[in-house]
């Protein structure tokens, strides 16, 4: 654990979930896998060509920027866009964009958070509240975080994506603390140490992707292994 800045007051521990808290990259892999294995069973989706989906993506995200602050719904959106312009009639374009989006949902939720983690979540909570901030959209309470924290910000249903702020201000109400009583702990420079800085928050860079990042700010604290937050309780 290395400290670039000293830090004190803190009353309430924020944790990013995916890629913090365990290896989300096969996870979204899988569930992207079982909404493209839905979709392309439909003759008139996989006529449209190989990059279809992206197409479909980046149109919604070009027309309608607002939802890129919310995965789902940009997920959502870019699926009954597709729909539509594969000739599905409105009621199918419903029932189709909802059933993919449910196979990715549930696929999106088979997720198993080491014993480890989840013991040193239990030892932390003795001292510190503990919340997540998430620009993702996965669903704590359909696996083994449920019931770890005692509220999950989520960007698009609770404000602008990280770096914004608005989530970490909408934990600093909820909590009712001072933006500096918060230290916020995600492995993203870009998002989870660029936004907790800009409001105002404490931030732990888990320095463990092998990512380019854009941000030159520094973490209040860089550690290369979750387990290492242990030394918050000494």
């Amino acid at each position: 654990m290395r400290f670039n800045r000293a830090i004190d007051e803190i009353q309430v521990l924020s944790f990013d979930l995916d890629d913090t808290l365990y290896n989300n990259h096969p996870i979204i892999a899988n569930a992207v896998q079982a909404m493209n294995d839905y979709v392309n069973a439909l003759a008139s989706w996989r006529a449209q060509g190989p990059k279809f989906w992206l197409e479909c993506r980046q149109h919604v995200a070009t027309e309608q920027s607002e939802l890129t602050d919310d995965v789902t719904r940009w997920r959502q959106a870019a699926l009954r866009y597709g729909l539509q312009q594969a000739g599905f009639s409105d009621a199918d374009v419903e029932q189709h964009a909802d059933a993919a989006y449910q196979a990715f949902a549930t696929a999106r939720s088979k997720i198993e958070v080491s014993a480890s983690v989840l013991e040193l979540l239990a030892r932390l909570s003795k001292r510190f509240r503990l919340i997540a901030i998430t620009n993702g959209n996965v669903e704590v309470e359909r696996f083994n975080l449920a019931g770890q924290f005692e509220q999950v910000f989520m960007a698009g249903r609770d404000g602008r994506a990280k770096p914004h702020a608005d989530l970490f201000d909408a934990a600093c109400q909820y909590c009712a603390v001072a933006p500096h009583q918060i230290l916020h702990i995600g492995d993203s420079l870009d998002t989870d140490v660029q936004g907790a800085n800009l409001a105002g928050c404490r931030s732990v860079w888990l320095n463990n992707q092998d990512v380019a990042y854009r941000y030159q700010g520094l973490a209040d604290i860089e550690i290369d292994d979750i387990h290492a937050l242990s030394l918050l309780l000494k």
